[in-house]
């Protein structure tokens, strides 16, 4: 399993996401209540860029800012149309102070 090093833990305050790739893999991350969670940063309607639209940290909602599908960060399930296919989720740990998405080798 590989780890992707995504920044210090201070640098992903509650309510916040940041992207980071993986060659051409784009990967949200997101801090909800102090709770971490990773998924693709595509819309599974059209592949627009989920982070770029607005967070709902409260619903732990992404929403596409092209169509407004609503996807669940949890578990990366689309919660309205256009969308329809889930996102691919990542586990995310935390090692001295930094995060760290695990992806497949």
């Amino acid at each position: 399993m590989r780890r992707l090093d995504v920044c210090a833990l201070a640098e992903l305050p509650d309510g916040s996401a940041l992207v980071v790739r993986d060659g051409l893999l784009a990967i949200g991350v997101y801090n909800l209540g102090g709770e971490l969670y990773a998924l693709e940063d595509r819309c599974s309607h059209d592949d627009g860029p989920l982070a770029e639209g607005e967070l709902d940290a409260e619903a732990g909602v992404a929403v596409c800012p092209r169509h407004g599908a609503r996807i669940d960060i949890r578990s990366g399930r689309p919660l309205t149309l256009p969308a329809v296919l889930p996102v691919e989720t990542f586990p995310v740990r935390i090692e001295d102070g930094r995060v760290l998405v695990e992806l497949d080798a």
